[in-house]
């Protein structure tokens, strides 16, 4: 089970502050976080990805990111609605060969020949990479078999419907739930997303494609998740919150937040 990241950063912090004398050892929990820690920068710059992947990590910060949000070596890993899987391919390089990702896809956004030429790619470069096309309120993962879920610019669409892509309104508790039962005690969710502005929720999703943040942490705390922690460094004061994240004057530009919650031990 993972303790608190913030304990951990704390307990390093103190060590690290701390002279060290001969004959003593560096702190347990210090200790365990320097074997557990993946090297997030070998995980984003090994060759092999996708060129526009990696068009992308300038804005998208993967290494810092990962190492916030307290991704481990050997982690079981769920990748909700990966897209192209962009995340889930850097995952699975920082979890190693013990770990493994699931990444979770609509149906209906995974037959396209592109999607497929895709996949095929990220999974057999990372062998730990499984891609499940799979409804979302659809999907439950085993009790208490995860260890970090990743949920990237796609929470908004939690509350989101659309018939021309066929994406069902779904009611954000279902998915949280499955989520919910499916993490370990201690497990970690990262809840990175565009900005929106107050209101009625699903108007701001279909207008914009972002959500206000309060709503998230009020959904994940309902769930049952503790909100343990959370980073600014995507912020943009300059972002107008009433554009689509599509539009091209904010698109790769969005203030984004970032969240790590946690299912308590």
């Amino acid at each position: 089970m993972r303790a608190s990241i913030f304990l951990t950063l704390a307990t390093s912090a103190l060590a690290l502050a701390a002279p060290v004398r001969a004959g003593e050892t560096t702190p347990v929990s210090v200790a365990a976080a320097e074997d557990t820690a993946p090297d997030f920068a070998a995980a984003v710059t090994a060759p092999g990805r996708d060129e526009a992947d990696v068009a992308l990590d300038e804005s998208r910060k993967p290494a810092e990111l990962l190492a916030f949000v307290g991704l481990e070596t050997g982690d079981a890993v769920l990748d909700i609605f990966a897209g192209g899987g962009y995340y889930s391919e850097i995952l699975a390089r920082a979890v190693g060969p013990d770990g493994t990702v699931v990444a979770v896809n609509p149906p209906q956004f995974t037959t396209s020949e592109q999607s497929k030429a895709k996949w095929a790619s990220v999974t057999a470069r990372q062998s730990n990479v499984t891609m499940v096309p799979s409804q979302l309120p659809d999907y439950k993962r085993a009790a208490n078999s995860i260890d970090f879920a990743m949920l990237h610019l796609i929470y908004h669409d939690f509350y989101w419907q659309s018939e021309k892509f066929k994406f069902d309104k779904m009611d954000p508790a279902v998915v949280l739930a499955n989520l919910y039962a499916g993490m370990k005690p201690g497990g970690v969710v990262a809840v990175i997303d565009h900005v929106g502005a107050p209101g009625d929720t699903r108007a701001v999703v279909e207008k914009t494609h972002r959500i206000d943040p309060a709503t998230v942490r009020a959904d994940f705390v309902t769930a049952g998740f503790v909100l343990d922690g959370e980073s600014e460094m995507f912020a943009n004061p300059e972002d107008d919150l009433e554009k689509n994240v599509f539009d091209p004057a904010v698109r790769g530009k969005t203030s984004r937040f970032v969240m790590r919650f946690r299912k308590p031990d």
